[in-house]
């Protein structure tokens, strides 16, 4: 596609030039039409080093190629476009850079003729202005989920962002109030990997700025309120034929209709959930969902064992039907493209070994103490999860050695960063020892 054209027909003028670096962060420059033609062929040049990657100020320009199939106009400013790009340094591929992590690891799939299709539910809260409380004083229940006045008092916001999704052609199909107070969630259909990695994007910035206009704050935090269930972000799996006609995950034979590559690919999944985590759920915050005690609605909604199930929400995978499966282990601060990176990879470890998900249980993995105890724990924090992720050879390598090791550093240094923190905790219940 030639943006200049495009630029013409659809009346943009200016272009969002994005990319996003490795804490997730997106990235932009925003591009006259009239410059977008240069742009297209040799990028938007940006210092790396001013953002999450591993660089220095020394490091030549990184140029930010706009790919044009992800192209989107802003459907609240119909003459700005969004561009995801693939970045690039002295003519090659920043490795580090997570579209380019992804792209890896989609033409790892389709040398295998499998083309994986992945869906998203990137849950959210309403805050106020500064981020301080729930932006509907009246959101007050005890079992808020679904809860209809709420839901309504919260329509203009919700429906403006739903119909933009279905101006996008998107697929929107359902959108509701969640289990925490002030916290939604809405759904399209699902995609191919890279199309669902930057729609999730664009979907985080737009409810962002939609919630803006409405003087709200939107955020994807993992847990911004101590009490309430944390903010998710399930993903949907299968895996299809390269013409996408056949799904490969679907088997008439299995009892829960998932066939052997399905439950070799769950079998990547499990085996890798330590090391997952840490781009599953990449933050310190992060781990006071996955390991949190019963919220005020009576249940976190997030897992804690590496265990799966047919149709349990308590566990970390459900199979909820035939030809997918559901990984409810990821939360609102994972990066988009890492997300699916690290389930391909994951995945295709587990096609490539023939790996075994291991036995799938029924039970409550909330109240069986049993269960609790036998079962493998997820990481109890971020320290924990990057080691995990050190550790795991094939994952790293998977996702490249070079991405692996900036990312292991940078979230080391974030770790170090925390821990050097002194908090309010600290003097509370250490000032008279």
């Amino acid at each position: 596609m030639d943006l200049k054209n495009y630029a013409k027909k659809e009346k943009i003028k200016y272009f969002m030039v994005t990319y996003t670096d490795l804490f997730g962060v997106q990235r932009a420059k925003l591009v006259p039409a009239s410059a977008i033609s240069d742009m297209q062929k040799d990028g938007a040049g940006f210092a790396g080093f001013a953002s999450w990657l591993d660089m220095t100020p020394a490091y030549p320009d990184m140029l930010a190629v706009p790919d044009p199939q992800s192209v989107i106009k802003l459907p609240w400013k119909k003459d700005v476009a969004w561009l995801a790009s693939n970045c690039m340094m002295e003519g090659k591929l920043v490795e580090q850079a997570p579209r380019n992590v992804l792209n890896k690891a989609i033409d790892r799939a389709k040398k295998s003729n499998m083309r994986v299709r992945t869906g998203v539910e990137a849950e959210f809260f309403l805050l106020t202005p500064d981020g301080s409380a729930i932006s509907d004083p009246y959101d007050n229940a005890e079992k808020p989920c679904y809860d209809q006045q709420a839901l309504m008092r919260r329509y203009d916001v919700i429906a403006e962002i739903c119909d933009y999704l279905g101006a996008l052609g998107w697929g929107p199909y359902q959108n509701d109030h969640e289990d925490a107070n002030g916290q939604f969630e809405m759904n399209f259909e699902f995609d191919d990997a890279l199309r669902t990695a930057d729609k999730h994007s664009f979907f985080k910035f737009m409810v962002k700025s939609v919630a803006e206009k409405h003087g709200l704050r939107a955020t994807f935090m993992p847990k911004p309120i101590e009490s309430l269930t944390g903010n998710g972000c399930h993903a949907h799996i299968s895996v299809w034929d390269l013409k996408a006609k056949k799904n490969v995950f679907a088997s008439k034979k299995s009892d829960i209709g998932l066939s052997k590559e399905g439950l070799h690919f769950l079998g990547g999944i499990i085996s890798h959930a330590k090391a997952m985590a840490a781009i599953t759920n990449p933050t310190v915050n992060s781990y006071k969902r996955i390991n949190a005690p019963r919220t005020l609605s009576g249940a976190s909604w997030a897992p804690n064992t590496i265990t799966w199930t047919e149709n349990n929400r308590t566990h970390m995978v459900r199979v909820p039907d035939a030809g997918r499966f559901e990984l409810r282990l990821p939360d609102g601060a994972t990066n988009p493209y890492l997300l699916q990176a690290a389930i391909i990879t994951a995945g295709l470890n587990g096609v490539e070994k023939k790996l075994d998900p291991g036995e799938r249980s029924n039970t409550n993995m909330y109240e069986d103490a049993k269960a609790i105890a036998k079962a493998e724990k997820l990481p109890l924090n971020l320290l924990d999860a990057l080691r995990a992720f050190d550790k795991d050879k094939s994952f790293k390598e998977g996702l490249g050695k070079l991405f692996s090791d900036s990312f292991i550093k940078l979230k080391m240094e974030e770790w170090h960063s925390y821990t050097a923190h002194f908090s309010e905790w600290e003097k509370r219940n250490t000032l008279d020892i």
